[in-house]
């Protein structure tokens, strides 16, 4: 859009509000329904033309356009001195949070025929737990009633020999696992039923004999693991799959990241929680019809319901400093106008470039996002499913199950035409790791895209590991992929705060955990969404 498109907007009414956000993410657009909900006047801008921001959901060329974007940098505005406040100049830079971006078409044709019919997601790969935070705040907020979900159907963990075997999520799919023997399926019943014991007796208070002892919960998750004596297939099945470990957990000299068994025990009862909770989702995890990007919108809807206006297509150029004080004041838009708030909330793409030297001293600690770490990210699209018999399923490979070096663990999520993402009779295959540079994260994507995937000769890197998809007769052949880089940032409160971008785990738990503390810091008197009834019936796997 031509900036001299801008000038025929409407102007704004009111010009000054309680809340102003910029960038439809999910954090923003959770905050905007809140304080909305608390009675707040709340604007919510975004320079695109689309809702969800890094956790949007796009076609193929809109995917393309956000990962291998155009420097945009805002032009000069100059102060008016009848003003009382500063104008100081923002930059839109995507490129600092997606890098290393590879994008490979193999059927350009079929792609182009069918680009605008799918759904990806920019942050994935994503699913919700059934009894996870997320989904309690969708209940208890009413937005159940704007999305709807399916179940994934299965989860798999790959092995040392590079198999993939179901992940037995309740004492009936153990039983029917034939993947474990008899004394493996006696031990993995055995400790959930430990677990099961330690978490009723927590409940009622019962006496510390029959819960597991503070010395055990405070020791790493494995240890405990070992002490039970269970035996290397059921502890990576525990570790990496169940409680989503993401780290090398057999070195704890070199781990980065320890899982305690306090938190492995929680994370267990998340997934145990979660089966069963809605009549008709299959296991403990599901999937928003049309994409990720549908929370964020389902968000703004409740948010609009209680009074918020939203602009799309209205990037903010400037922010507005109070030239006494050095305090912010409001935003200027692209169109000109100059809007005012008491608080703003920024999406983690927005920089300042650099600070006027009357401002150096109030804003010097201002800083929009803090880089906690990278996450690589793939996307793939098949002309078929990796199992014949699944069409949307979790697949888990555990540090080392691919190559001796891969110190993290890699997951990949396949989702099919049926839950709306993509043409009938295609495929979404989306690849994560964590990692420390881009070389060891798109190490770790292509040796997992070579065990599940026919690729072209030209795409397979040195370091490609030699592990088979055992269960497919035929590998599912690839049409078009991308991997990037994303930078991990955490949010920030102050006069001006940010949101965190999309994280590294599977589900919202943590990011939700983030938005809530932004909430409460800025608006510490405030409810965080008062109960409303609601029905779960949106929630529940639609046949």
């Amino acid at each position: 859009m031509e900036e001299f498109e801008f000038s025929s907007y409407p102007p704004i009414e009111p010009n000054t509000f309680d809340l102003i956000l910029i960038g439809t993410g999910l954090p923003q657009s959770i905050i905007a329904a809140a304080a909305s909900s608390a009675g707040k006047t709340v604007l919510h801008l975004d320079p695109n033309p689309y809702y969800g921001s890094h956790f949007t959901s796009l076609s193929i060329s809109d995917l393309t356009s956000i990962l291998k974007p155009q420097l945009s940098t805002t032009t000069t505005d100059d102060d008016d001195d009848d003003l009382n406040y500063t104008v100081l100049n923002l930059n839109l830079n995507l490129s600092s949070l997606y890098s290393d971006v590879e994008i490979s078409s193999f059927d350009a044709e079929t792609i182009a025929k069918h680009s605008r019919s799918f759904n990806i997601d920019l942050g994935g790969p994503r699913v919700l737990f059934c009894a996870d935070k997320a989904i309690d705040l969708i209940l208890k907020s009413g937005v159940n009633q704007y999305v709807e979900f399916k179940s994934i159907d299965s989860s798999f963990v790959c092995d040392d020999y590079g198999k993939l075997s179901s992940v037995p999520d309740s004492r009936a799919a153990i039983f029917k696992d034939k993947s474990l023997s008899l004394t493996e399926k006696n031990q993995l019943m055995r400790f959930f039923k430990l677990v099961q014991q330690h978490l009723e007796n927590s409940e009622e208070e019962s006496s510390e004999s029959s819960r597991i002892s503070m010395e055990d919960l405070e020791s790493p998750f494995v240890e405990f693991l070992k002490k039970l004596r269970l035996p290397p297939k059921i502890k990576s099945i525990i570790l990496y799959a169940i409680a989503m470990a993401d780290y090398d957990q057999s070195n704890l000299e070199l781990c980065k990241g320890i899982l305690k068994t306090r938190h492995g025990i929680e994370r267990l009862t998340l997934y145990h929680k979660s089966v069963g909770r809605f009549m008709n989702a299959s296991g403990a995890l599901i999937y928003p019809i049309y994409g990720h990007g549908e929370l964020s919108q389902a968000f703004c809807r409740r948010a609009a319901v209680k009074g918020c206006i939203h602009v799309l297509r209205m990037p903010v150029t400037s922010l507005l400093m109070d030239k006494e004080s050095g305090q912010y004041k409001g935003v200027r838009l692209a169109s000109g106008q100059d809007l005012f708030s008491n608080q703003l909330v920024l999406d983690p793409t927005f920089t300042v470039p650099c600070l006027p030297e009357p401002l150096r001293g109030t804003l010097e600690g201002l800083n929009l996002r803090d880089v906690k770490g990278k996450v690589a990210r793939g996307i793939c699209v098949t002309t078929s499913s990796l199992k014949a018999d699944v069409v949307n399923f979790l697949v888990m490979y555990p540090p080392r199950t691919l190559y001796p070096e891969q110190s993290m663990s890699i997951r990949a999520l396949q989702i099919g035409g049926n839950l709306a993402v993509c043409p009938s009779g295609m495929f979404i295959l989306y690849f994560s790791a964590l990692c420390d540079d881009a070389k060891q994260g798109k190490d770790m994507l292509r040796a997992a895209m070579n065990a599940l995937l026919k690729i072209p000769a030209s795409e397979i890197s040195e370091k490609s590991s030699e592990v088979q998809n055992q269960d497919a007769e035929v590998k599912p052949t690839l049409l078009w992929s991308a991997m990037y880089i994303q930078e991990l940032t955490t949010g920030n409160f102050d006069h001006i705060s940010s949101t965190p971008m999309p994280d590294g785990n599977l589900d919202y738990n943590d990011l939700l955990d983030e938005t809530v503390k932004l909430f409460e810091k800025m608006y510490p008197s405030e409810e965080f969404f008062p109960e409303v009834e609601s029905s779960p019936d949106n929630i529940e796997d639609e046949d």
